[in-house]
């Protein structure tokens, strides 16, 4: 298992055309690839505009289970373009992609799902953003992803060859029990595509992933759209970030379109979890984590 990797975090401008958003997603994981990034994340919600309005309008299939394709398995992506985009640009630069988030449709129900593709195309699994943002800061922020979306109901952890990656998206890194599920599934790096806006983000973006990263002695990465120039749209914080497992900031960007690179140590996870052994200290006579997950969707 190789020990290091190139990390990219593609900060991009998303606009209301959905063609011309899987045009420039794709020049920016060519342009990571090109620039030595072995994984490569995109941004919450970067095929649409993020609003209640534009999910449904967005949405697309995902005709695989949360747990991914076997190998040789073919997927009919004729109706999914931005997994198709995701699929065809992890072959052409041989890379791992997280593809950020995508407003997937089921049936009659609606998903925040990011879809996890390894160099081959294959994809290694669907997660299905967990909690749904719904917050109303008086004066500032009212946002109910609920009023459209479902939320999931799966843990999504992903083996590669440096190791297993924890994936979850933007409201999710707020709750510390899911990210300590990733870990005790074997996570090292937990990777959250994330839209925080103007509002939360300046406040708890970096304090969160900074948490959850001392709490669980690995690496955290964050990948925000860049905020949109239009005051009318919803305004991301942006300032994708990369930390590491002491909860300093590796790598980060301020709020407009980037590539924010970071060089990934694997053995910096072992080393503090050996020097630090938090992990094997707690005290499970006292408290202890359940791991409770339903493959109902």
């Amino acid at each position: 298992m190789a020990s290091s990797f190139r990390l990219a975090l593609c900060q991009m401008s998303v606009g209301a055309d959905k063609a011309a958003n899987l045009v420039r997603a794709h020049g920016l994981i060519q342009k990571a690839a090109q620039n030595g990034a072995n994984v490569i994340v995109l941004p919450e919600i970067f095929n649409s505009p993020y609003s209640n309005a534009s999910f449904p309008v967005y949405a697309e299939p995902i005709p695989v289970p949360p747990s991914g394709c076997p190998e040789g398995t073919d997927v009919d992506l004729s109706a999914s373009p931005s997994v198709k985009m995701i699929v065809d640009a992890a072959k052409e630069t041989n890379t791992y992609i997280i593809g950020g988030s995508i407003p997937e449709r089921e049936g009659d129900r609606l998903y925040n799902t990011s879809v996890i593709a390894d160099r081959t195309g294959r994809i290694l699994a669907k997660h299905r953003k967990v909690h749904l943002f719904d917050i109303d800061i008086p004066g500032k922020m009212t946002f109910r992803e609920s009023d459209t979306l479902t939320p999931g109901n799966q843990i999504t952890v992903v083996d590669t060859e440096y190791g297993k990656f924890g994936v979850a998206i933007c409201y999710d890194l707020r709750f510390p029990e899911l990210a300590q599920s990733m870990c005790k599934k074997g996570a090292r790096v937990l990777l959250y595509p994330g839209a925080f806006n103007t509002t939360t983000g300046p406040r708890h973006w970096e304090l969160l992933q900074r948490g959850r990263a001392v709490d669980n002695q690995c690496y955290v990465a964050a990948c925000s759209p860049a905020r949109s120039t239009n005051p009318a749209d919803y305004q991301a914080w942006g300032h994708s970030t990369v930390v590491g497992p002491w909860g300093d900031i590796v790598a980060t960007t301020e709020h407009e379109e980037d590539i924010v690179y970071a060089n990934i140590d694997m053995t910096q996870v072992d080393q503090f979890r050996q020097q630090v052994p938090i992990l094997a200290q707690k005290r499970q006579d006292l408290y202890a984590l359940s791991i409770l997950e339903t493959t109902a969707q």
